[in-house]
């Protein structure tokens, strides 16, 4: 009885957290600048987080986060409902980072901002659902641990890079994975174990998506 009554509150609050999702793209469409204010305030941890990881520069992570919004202000109108509008974000983020990852490789790169260079804005964005307390010497230990995760995930393909950052980055399914990118979930799962198992031999570890 008791899980049953567990199942039906689960259920609740996705139809519930549906239902606000709804209403805020709703107000968002009627031109409320509230509301769009506080869709962006709910995504743009996720949305510079992703950039970041994928591009591993931090002002570009910046601009794209910026380029991301604007489209998604320009395009919400013809948004469907037919996935999440997380998942629909994060496509948009996805595509704005390989647009701006082709950009790179047709003109030389100039002065960048490398995820060193964090201002205490993105710091914060990084952070927010992480807990930044704790011994010093560990905050330092974590740090050089996770440069040693960007530096590994920038030497992969951006089409492996997007999916491990995804799946174990930002925890989606292999099926949300595939709705976000636009892929069977075959090519997915395929892309997925080619990236962690290079992460694991470039990191040393047992299982590359561990270290992310």
């Amino acid at each position: 009885m008791a899980t049953r009554e567990l199942s039906f509150r689960s259920a609740d609050a996705l139809v519930g957290a549906a239902g606000q999702e709804t209403g805020l793209v709703e107000q968002c469409r009627q031109g409320d600048p509230r509301a769009f204010a506080r869709l962006v305030a709910v995504h743009e941890g996720m949305v510079f987080n992703l950039a970041a990881r994928l591009l591993g520069d931090a002002e570009e992570a910046r601009d794209v986060s910026q380029d991301v919004f604007l489209q998604v202000y320009r395009t919400l109108a013809r948004f469907e409902g037919r996935s999440s509008l997380k998942t629909w974000i994060y496509r948009i983020v996805v595509n704005h980072c390989h647009n701006r990852r082709r950009l790179w490789s047709r003109r030389a790169r100039g002065a960048s901002r490398p995820l060193e260079d964090l201002t205490p804005s993105d710091e914060a964005k990084l952070s927010r659902a992480a807990d930044g307390g704790g011994d010093p010497y560990d905050r330092v230990r974590r740090a050089e641990q996770a440069a040693q995760v960007q530096a590994a995930l920038l030497s992969l393909p951006f089409r492996h890079r997007a999916v491990v950052v995804l799946r174990d980055a930002e925890g989606l399914s292999c099926e949300a994975v595939a709705e976000a990118l636009g892929l069977p979930v075959g090519t997915v799962k395929s892309r997925l174990s080619r990236a962690r198992e290079t992460l694991r031999k470039r990191l040393g570890g047992p299982r590359g998506g561990d270290a992310l």
